[in-house]
């Protein structure tokens, strides 16, 4: 545990090298904490930080960086993200793509760094369904969700079905398992495809398949913005393997779309800091994140990638009021 004296002295020491990215030295931490002590007393506390693993030397450098264990204390115990009143711009709620796209460039704006946006997850829950013959084996399931949105796909089968075998096979899932979600119906015809005629059965479970890999495919949207950020940041700018690092990740989609979500799981803001875990593979960047929703339901995550040097508490505030902006233009969409 730390004494207040050590907290203070780690605080100032961070937001000392966020704020310039130079590694700090003794006499200006004594001067940044405003505490009256001796240079050798600070370069004691300084060692046991360091000893802590709190704090790192880099090279030869007589100053001290914060590691991914110091900003992590820094971030949960010493924070206090001051509720200045950012100028709140609005997000117009018409479609809810383009609600994603300009939360992206929203947040990328505001923090002068990347913005990304997990589109919602959509729902797979179907009201009605269709099959349309659009030649031998090959056939059109149309698909309409509770709110409207129409799903296309197109199936291929190995038997020819005629149109009234079609029509049967839709008035059967749609008597049977409207207001169900696709996955659920996957579920259930697998149990209950063998007491149904056998070619239709075979048509539904086809088309439920396709349905579901649909769905599948819609949830992988990442909206990234503002990547070109990036090279305006020095710790970026003067190392290009770190930079190139860093665009790897946003090529990796997928890997973005895990980390997010993990936020989505809990409530409010989180700070993944770099190289604190596997969550974020690389030192240089952090993540803060939050989740939004719509009408109470969280549907996705939101949030800012940055240089692990940034100023934590400003980004905070941009994520958290970005979510809010989100839920607000999404759930007034549907409303």
């Amino acid at each position: 545990m730390l004494d207040d004296r050590a907290k203070l002295l780690l605080k100032a020491l961070v937001e000392r090298y966020i704020a310039e990215g130079q590694p700090v030295g003794s006499r200006t931490l004594s001067r940044a904490s405003g505490l009256e002590l001796s240079p050798a007393t600070i370069r004691n506390v300084m060692s046991d930080l360091e000893e802590l693993g709190l704090i790192a030397s880099p090279h030869t450098s007589a100053g001290r960086i914060p590691t991914a264990r110091g900003y992590r204390l820094f971030v949960d115990t010493m924070l206090t993200a001051q509720r200045e009143q950012m100028a709140t711009p609005s997000l117009p709620p018409d479609q809810p793509q383009r609600v994603i796209a300009n939360a992206a460039q929203l947040l990328s704006n505001l923090s002068h760094f990347v913005g990304v946006v997990m589109a919602p997850k959509r729902s797979s829950v179907f009201r009605h369904i269709e099959f349309l013959r659009l030649s031998d084996r090959r056939y059109l399931v149309i698909m309409v969700s509770p709110d409207g949105d129409v799903q296309n796909r197109v199936v291929f089968t190995d038997t020819d079905y005629t149109q009234q075998q079609l029509v049967e096979g839709a008035n059967f899932l749609n008597a049977n398992y409207a207001g169900l979600a696709i996955e659920q119906v996957r579920e259930r015809l697998k149990t209950e495809v063998e007491q149904l005629r056998g070619e239709i059965g075979k048509l539904m479970k086809t088309a439920v398949d396709a349905s579901s890999e649909a769905m599948a495919q819609a949830q992988d949207e990442v909206i990234i913005s503002g990547e070109r950020n990036l090279l305006a940041v020095t710790d970026f700018s003067s190392d290009m393997t770190h930079l190139r690092k860093a665009f790897e990740l946003f090529e990796q989609k997928t890997q973005l779309m895990r980390l997010l979500d993990v936020s989505s799981q809990a409530a409010g803001v989180r700070i993944f800091i770099g190289g604190e875990s596997q969550v974020v593979p690389f030192e240089e960047l952090s993540i803060v994140s939050a989740p939004y929703e719509v009408d109470g339901q969280v549907v996705g995550t939101l949030g800012v990638i940055g240089p692990t040097r940034m100023p934590y508490d400003r980004m905070i505030q941009i994520v958290d009021i970005t979510s809010r902006l989100v839920s607000n233009a999404l759930s007034h969409h549907k409303g």
